[in-house]
Formats: C-alpha cells, structure tokens, sequence
C-alpha cells in the first residue's frame, strides 16, 4: 500500500470513530471498484463547466487501425489552435477509478466483547486542397490544425446532405442515415470538430493507443452531442460522464437522472464475482427504467475520499482536465486529509448512461445545482463472526444472523434479477429461521 493510501485508510477510521452520524455514513475497508473497463463500447467524457466556460476531454474505446479512426462532434461556435489540446489518458483513468463504484467489507466483533469499532482493523495548417472540394459541397473549412497525432478540421456548413458527402468523400466514416441529425445542428448554426489520425505524427510520438482530445469553448448551452454515434451504432453503447463544477452535482434537466440502489448488504461471495454482479445490476436498473434514465453513480467534493477505491486527483491533475479556479497549495487529497473544507472548490459527478437511438432521441442537456450531498454506489460485505466465545449474547447474534443473511440474499436477487435459489446455494445454503425472537440488546440491533 501506497503512503498516501496508508494515509487515506488511518483518517477514514478516525472518521469512522467520530461521533457523528454523518461521519459513519460510509467507511469500511476497500475491496474492489466497478471502472469503466467493465463495460464494451464505452466512451469516456470528462466535462469542466464555469459560467459559460465548457472544457470537454473525450476517449473512447476505438478499437481497429488508426487510419480507421474519425471523430466528428457538433460544437456551439468556432474553435482556434489554443483551444485544442491532446492530453495523458491516466488522467481519464485517474478520476475513472476514483469516482467508481465500489464494494467494501466488515467484520462481524465478538458478541461477548463488543466494541462499536475494531481499532486493530485498521498550430493552423492551411489545406488548400480540401478547400476547393469542400466548397463545392457548401462546406467551408474554417480552421486546419495538427495537435499531437490527430488533424483536426473545423467545419461549417450550408446543408447537412453536402456535409455528408464531403465527410464521406474525405474518409470520415459517418453511419447511413446521418443527414437528418447533421441537419439539426446546423439548424443551431453548430460547427463541426473533426479529427483524424496523422499516423507520421503518431509514429514520430511513439505512441501505440490513441490519447484523449480535449477541446474548450464557450457556450451558454451546457450540454453533450450523443446522436450521431446512435446512427446505425451496433447495439446500445456505454457513456460515462464525469462532470467537474464549482458549485455542486450537475444532472440532466431532458431525460431523469436516477440515483442507481446503492448501501445494500450483499452476500460475502459477491467478493469473488464482482464484476459480474455489477454488470448484471447496472443492467437490471436500465431494464426498470426502459432505458430511459441516466444514472448518478458518485457525486463528491474532490479533495477526500471514504472509503478510497483511488486517491483524489491533485490541483494539477485537475487543471490539466480544465479546471481553471482552483488557487492555493495542491489538492489536500494527496497528503491524505479526509475532510475538506467547507466549499471544497471542484465537485465532481459521475453519470453513467446506456443509449440507443430509439430511447434518446435527444443530446444530453445538463445543469449544475447547488446539491453538495455526497453520494456514491457502495455495496457492503459482513463477514460473520465465527470465533468460540460463550456468553448470552452468541444465541441473540447467530439468530439473528440467519435473518441477515437471507436479506443478503433477497438483496442480490432483487438487485440484478438473479434466481434466488442459485444464490443461496452459492452461499451454501441458509438454515432455516427459528421462530424464537433473540431477545436484548444484541436482538434489537441483529435482529428484525
């Protein structure tokens, strides 16, 4: 373990121990995160918003020849050189992990000594070219640049069927189809950021993957274009967005932002399979909500973490992403402080979203709230006591132990839509319940 995580881990258990109820809303020790790498087809989007100031870093799971690869994204107004850069994908990685889902574990006392906590535990090109045949099309090219290995034009343009054909003509893969969703962003007098791999570029850099892009502009509109990737897509994809802002958890205001179940005490096996049980329960959800619905999955103060599936990202990391009001000495979260201070400068929320063309018909349009309430999917395993004591106590808590597992149970079931008796047999089977009541103190806190 890291120093800094060494560090995370002693101030979340001071956390644990304070009196406050808020101060022991989460806790528990770390055991695994749900990332984005669980998930085929997924798009990551890191989304910087100020006033009007919109910062927007993509990657994606492009996968094939670098040749094949094209970006074409609407974008509000028109972009310079300074506007475009190509940035480390251990950024996107970073604020992947911390911002992840996550599962954490207890461990049941001893009855017969009981504790309320175990300390123990502890620049432009000109392309003359390309601009002649555009112009037959109605198409202008407005700017040229190479940033890092990606050529990026910036497109206008008359009417969306000349768009298309241009686009086509120039090796962009547009999906059959697109005039109409073209037509609707230059209705909005929206330009276009299109981007290619310069392969001499990228072979001189040395890199193997394609890095994310990240363009900035300002607009009044804070929104994310999602339609032309629904155009004849190949099954329903996977977008994440992670939303940083000054104030507080930013949300859809054209489709329902749903916060996904989360605190659930599961059964001690999910250990083992938990990339599977979040999968089938992220789906189950979509399911329930007809696709319909985007899905909160964290929404935090950057700067502390609790419990810590990664560290908080550091002031730098943060401007590198776009962050651009943060003052004062690096980001508390790499010396390890758990609490941050009132107004914590950067809230991050994290949105999770599957779509298809017939369920959203519409880009995303956001807005940022005043919400600081801290929220983050976590699911729970407590491991049962199994030591040899002898007092009054061990009945009241192996009964109600019974109890609590078959809620384990119930839980998962309804979480993810697995059959019950499968997950009972996976714990080894459940005793039934006696019908005698665990009596005193131990009942009303074990028991139902």
């Amino acid at each position: 373990m890291r120093p800094s995580s060494r560090l995370f881990a002693l101030f979340a258990l001071l956390s644990c121990l304070g009196v406050s109820p808020e101060a022991r809303a989460f806790c528990g020790f770390f055991v695994a995160k749900a990332d984005t790498k669980l998930f085929n087809q997924a798009s990551q989007v890191a989304l910087v918003r100020d006033g009007e100031k919109t910062v927007l870093t993509m990657s994606n799971d492009f996968q094939g020849e670098p040749k094949e690869f094209a970006l074409v994204i609407p974008v509000p107004t028109f972009i310079e050189r300074h506007q475009i850069e190509v940035v480390d994908k251990g950024l996107l990685d970073h604020l992947d992990a911390y911002s992840a889902p996550r599962l954490v574990e207890y461990f049941d006392e001893d009855p017969c000594r009981p504790r309320v906590y175990e300390m123990a535990r502890a620049q432009g090109m000109p392309a003359p070219a390309a601009a002649g045949a555009a112009k037959k099309h109605g198409v202008t090219i407005e700017a040229a640049y190479t940033v890092g290995e990606y050529d990026i034009l910036i497109l206008s343009a008359k009417e969306s069927t000349g768009l298309e054909a241009w686009l086509r003509e120039n090796g962009y893969r547009i999906p059959q189809g697109a005039t109409a969703v073209l037509g609707s962003y230059l209705k909005q007098q929206m330009r276009f950021f299109v981007a290619k791999v310069n392969l001499k570029e990228q072979a001189k850099l040395g890199f193997t993957y394609l890095r994310p892009l990240q363009v900035s502009y300002a607009t009044p509109k804070f929104m994310l274009p999602i339609r032309l990737g629904t155009v004849n897509a190949n099954g329903p994809q996977e977008l994440f967005v992670f939303a940083l802002t000054r104030k507080g958890r930013v949300e859809t205001t054209n489709y329902r932002t749903v916060r996904l179940p989360t605190g659930m005490d599961l059964p001690v096996y999910v250990k083992q399979e938990f990339a599977p049980f979040y999968k089938a329960m992220f789906a189950e959800q979509v399911k329930r909500e007809d696709m319909r619905a985007v899905f909160l999955e964290y929404a935090w103060d950057m700067g502390w973490c609790d419990p810590c599936a990664a560290d908080p990202l550091s002031n730098e990391q943060l401007k590198k992403l776009g962050v651009s009001w943060l003052d004062g000495p690096p980001s508390p979260g790499a010396q390890g402080f758990i609490r941050p201070p009132q107004g914590s400068p950067v809230f991050v929320t994290r949105l999770h979203v599957r779509y298809d063309r017939e369920h959203f018909p519409e880009d995303l349009a956001f807005q940022e709230t005043a919400d600081r309430t801290n929220f983050q999917g976590r699911y729970v395993l407590r491991h049962a006591w199994k030591g040899d004591s002898s007092c009054d106590a061990v009945r009241a808590y192996r009964e109600g132990l019974v109890r609590r597992q078959e809620q384990e149970a119930q839980s998962l079931a309804t979480l993810t839509g697995w059959d019950i008796g499968d997950i009972r047999r996976k714990m080894g089977g459940l005793p039934k319940i006696s019908e005698a009541k665990p009596r005193g103190f131990w009942a009303r806190l074990f028991g139902n």
